[in-house]
């Protein structure tokens, strides 16, 4: 009962949520999707146990679409939020919840945005992320509604690591259909096949907007370490479309340090970028000095 039907996408709409069991196999199948080799992951952490990467549950918006909108030709996830509290051990159960939080619309795009909350098996909250994803409000006028050559426009140039601060470089790493097919299966979908990324309006595999969040993840893990488990925060736009076999950086700034109770508070500039320094997101993150 209420104001909306059964299958409106409304703001507070309850999209459920999961339980996982963090095993060995699901780290190893987030290594094989992201590169990430961190030896906390599979061996002593500095909490004893080993314990998972801060975006073990990157997709966890994704698990169902019935919050995308009808007209899924085109769509794109546009921005990415997320804040973390406390990691979780590797063999831990976990629960998940989703609610729809936020819906609008930008230019020719109307955006939903879906939240993910994250229990551990105490009950307490473990992680919050936001996808916002965009759909066409009118059907595209061209097959192709993004081509690769839409990069390099001279509208899309992103000042980012132009202030100064303190270089932080994270990993490179090729992109292959190999990864795409761990980190965005194991279904066929525009994201790890190509077929499927023609019918919905690109040339190409469409590289999961989350895997350049989560090379950014690893980046600032390996340089704060648990101060990104206890307290990290990002907050970032995906500003163009990583293609399969595209190369990534992540890359960061640190601006300033403020004090938080005992610990010093690091803000960041964060990005992601293509081997020709095309920029691929773009955003904030902070994390704790330990």
């Amino acid at each position: 009962m209420g104001p909306f039907s059964a299958d409106e996408v409304y703001v507070g709409r309850d999209m459920g949520g999961n339980r996982w069991t963090l095993t060995p196999d699901v780290i190893e199948n987030f290594i094989a999707g992201t590169g990430d080799h961190n030896p906390w992951y599979t061996g002593p952490s500095p909490l004893g146990a080993s314990i998972a990467p801060a975006l073990i549950l990157h997709s966890e918006v994704y698990r169902t679409k019935a919050w995308y909108l009808p007209y899924v030709y085109g769509n794109l996830h546009a921005r990415h939020e997320w804040e973390s509290y406390r990691p979780l051990v590797v063999g831990e159960s976990v629960s998940t919840r989703c609610t729809v939080v936020d819906r609008y619309v930008k230019r020719d795009r109307e955006y939903v945005v879906n939240e993910a909350l994250t229990f551990n098996s105490a009950g307490a909250v473990v992680s919050r992320a936001r996808a916002h994803q965009s759909f066409l409000i009118k059907p595209a006028a061209q097959t192709m509604v993004i081509d690769k050559n839409r990069e390099r426009a001279p509208g899309r140039v992103f000042d980012i690591g132009q202030r100064g601060g303190e270089p932080v470089v994270g990993p490179q790493r090729a992109i292959s259909e190999a990864m795409c097919m761990v980190f965005s299966g194991p279904g066929l979908n525009y994201h790890n096949n190509r077929d499927k990324a023609q019918q919905l309006g690109f040339p190409d595999i469409v590289v999961q907007g989350m895997l350049a969040v989560c090379l950014i993840a690893e980046m600032l893990t390996e340089r704060f370490g648990l101060g990104f488990f206890f307290g990290g925060r990002m907050a970032v736009n995906l500003v163009n479309v990583v293609w399969v076999n595209d190369v990534l950086r992540a890359r960061a700034m640190i601006l300033k340090r403020r004090v938080e109770g005992t610990k010093t508070r690091a803000e960041c500039e964060v990005w992601c970028e293509k081997a020709d320094g095309v920029k691929v997101v773009v955003g904030s993150a902070s994390a704790l000095e330990m």
